[in-house]
Protein backbone atom coordinates (compact mmCIF):
# COMPACT_ATOMS: atom_id res chain seq x y z
CA UNK A 1 0.00 0.00 0.00
CA UNK A 2 1.45 3.34 -1.08
CA UNK A 3 0.85 6.30 1.16
CA UNK A 4 1.24 9.80 -0.20
CA UNK A 5 1.40 13.04 1.68
CA UNK A 6 -0.59 15.74 -0.06
CA UNK A 7 0.26 19.37 0.49
CA UNK A 8 -2.35 22.06 -0.14
CA UNK A 9 -1.62 24.69 -2.77
CA UNK A 10 -1.14 28.27 -1.62
CA UNK A 11 -4.03 29.55 -3.73
CA UNK A 12 -6.44 26.96 -2.33
CA UNK A 13 -5.62 28.13 1.19
CA UNK A 14 -6.58 31.68 0.14
CA UNK A 15 -9.84 30.51 -1.45
CA UNK A 16 -10.98 28.41 1.50
CA UNK A 17 -10.57 31.06 4.20
CA UNK A 18 -13.71 31.55 6.30
CA UNK A 19 -14.83 34.25 8.70
CA UNK A 20 -15.40 33.42 12.37
CA UNK A 21 -17.30 35.86 14.60
CA UNK A 22 -16.69 35.43 18.34
CA UNK A 23 -18.29 37.26 21.25
CA UNK A 24 -15.89 37.73 24.16
CA UNK A 25 -18.51 38.64 26.77
CA UNK A 26 -18.14 36.42 29.86
CA UNK A 27 -15.40 34.35 28.21
CA UNK A 28 -12.19 33.41 30.03
CA UNK A 29 -9.18 35.14 28.45
CA UNK A 30 -6.92 32.10 28.05
CA UNK A 31 -9.59 29.76 26.70
CA UNK A 32 -10.77 32.31 24.15
CA UNK A 33 -7.17 33.04 23.12
CA UNK A 34 -6.44 29.38 22.42
CA UNK A 35 -9.59 29.07 20.33
CA UNK A 36 -8.58 32.15 18.31
CA UNK A 37 -5.00 30.90 17.85
CA UNK A 38 -6.25 27.55 16.51
CA UNK A 39 -8.52 29.33 14.01
CA UNK A 40 -5.74 31.69 12.88
CA UNK A 41 -3.29 28.83 12.35
CA UNK A 42 -5.83 26.62 10.59
CA UNK A 43 -5.35 23.64 12.88
CA UNK A 44 -9.07 22.93 12.74
CA UNK A 45 -8.83 22.21 8.99
CA UNK A 46 -8.27 18.83 7.42
CA UNK A 47 -5.43 20.09 5.20
CA UNK A 48 -3.44 21.85 7.95
CA UNK A 49 0.25 22.27 7.17
CA UNK A 50 2.53 23.88 9.78
CA UNK A 51 4.72 25.71 7.26
CA UNK A 52 1.81 27.27 5.34
CA UNK A 53 -0.56 30.03 6.28
CA UNK A 54 -3.92 28.29 5.87
CA UNK A 55 -5.91 29.83 8.75
CA UNK A 56 -9.16 31.77 8.76
CA UNK A 57 -10.27 35.31 9.58
CA UNK A 58 -11.44 35.97 13.15
CA UNK A 59 -13.51 38.91 14.40
CA UNK A 60 -13.84 39.32 18.18
CA UNK A 61 -16.25 41.77 19.81
CA UNK A 62 -17.01 42.87 23.40
CA UNK A 63 -13.47 42.58 24.79
CA UNK A 64 -14.46 44.91 27.65
CA UNK A 65 -16.45 42.01 29.10
CA UNK A 66 -13.57 39.50 29.18
CA UNK A 67 -12.91 37.80 32.49
CA UNK A 68 -10.00 35.99 34.06
CA UNK A 69 -9.88 33.41 36.82
CA UNK A 70 -8.28 33.42 40.24
CA UNK A 71 -6.32 36.38 41.59
CA UNK A 72 -4.94 37.37 38.19
CA UNK A 73 -6.85 40.65 38.22
CA UNK A 74 -4.55 41.81 41.04
CA UNK A 75 -1.42 39.77 40.32
CA UNK A 76 -1.05 39.96 36.52
CA UNK A 77 1.27 42.56 34.99
CA UNK A 78 2.31 43.41 31.44
CA UNK A 79 6.04 44.03 31.09
CA UNK A 80 7.94 45.84 28.37
CA UNK A 81 11.42 47.33 28.11
CA UNK A 82 12.66 50.12 25.87
CA UNK A 83 16.23 48.81 25.78
CA UNK A 84 17.63 51.80 27.65
CA UNK A 85 18.72 51.86 31.28
CA UNK A 86 15.70 52.14 33.60
CA UNK A 87 13.47 51.55 30.58
CA UNK A 88 11.32 48.87 32.17
CA UNK A 89 7.57 49.50 32.26
CA UNK A 90 5.01 47.36 34.02
CA UNK A 91 1.28 47.89 33.63
CA UNK A 92 -1.19 46.10 35.92
CA UNK A 93 -3.92 44.04 34.25
CA UNK A 94 -6.74 46.20 35.64
CA UNK A 95 -5.24 49.43 34.27
CA UNK A 96 -4.58 47.85 30.88
CA UNK A 97 -8.21 46.68 30.69
CA UNK A 98 -9.41 50.20 31.49
CA UNK A 99 -7.10 51.81 28.92
CA UNK A 100 -7.39 49.32 26.03
CA UNK A 101 -8.97 45.91 26.50
CA UNK A 102 -8.21 44.93 22.90
CA UNK A 103 -4.48 45.02 23.66
CA UNK A 104 -4.92 42.36 26.39
CA UNK A 105 -6.50 39.88 23.98
CA UNK A 106 -4.12 40.77 21.16
CA UNK A 107 -1.04 40.12 23.32
CA UNK A 108 -2.51 36.87 24.60
CA UNK A 109 -3.17 35.53 21.09
CA UNK A 110 0.15 36.82 19.72
CA UNK A 111 2.11 35.02 22.41
CA UNK A 112 0.26 31.76 21.69
CA UNK A 113 1.31 31.77 18.04
CA UNK A 114 4.72 30.48 16.99
CA UNK A 115 7.39 33.15 16.74
CA UNK A 116 8.16 32.86 13.02
CA UNK A 117 7.52 34.64 9.71
CA UNK A 118 3.90 33.51 9.59
CA UNK A 119 2.88 35.16 12.88
CA UNK A 120 2.53 38.67 11.45
CA UNK A 121 0.38 37.41 8.56
CA UNK A 122 -1.81 35.48 10.95
CA UNK A 123 -2.24 38.45 13.28
CA UNK A 124 -3.38 40.63 10.36
CA UNK A 125 -6.40 38.36 9.99
CA UNK A 126 -7.49 39.04 13.59
CA UNK A 127 -9.90 41.93 14.18
CA UNK A 128 -10.62 42.92 17.78
CA UNK A 129 -13.25 45.42 18.96
CA UNK A 130 -14.16 46.71 22.43
CA UNK A 131 -17.93 46.68 21.90
CA UNK A 132 -20.43 45.41 19.34
CA UNK A 133 -19.25 46.17 15.83
CA UNK A 134 -21.71 47.11 13.09
CA UNK A 135 -19.50 47.04 10.00
CA UNK A 136 -19.05 43.25 10.14
CA UNK A 137 -22.73 42.48 10.77
CA UNK A 138 -23.41 42.59 7.01
CA UNK A 139 -20.66 40.03 6.39
CA UNK A 140 -22.04 37.89 9.21
CA UNK A 141 -25.56 38.05 7.77
CA UNK A 142 -24.27 37.13 4.30
CA UNK A 143 -22.92 33.80 5.61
Amino acid sequence: MIQKTTLPKADTAEKTRKWHFLDASDQVLGRLSTKIAVLLMGKHKRDFTPNMDCGDFVVVTNTDKLRITGNKAEDKFYFRHSGYANGAKTIPYKRQMEQDSTKVLELSVKRMLDENKLRAKRMKRLRIFKAEQTQFKAAKAAK
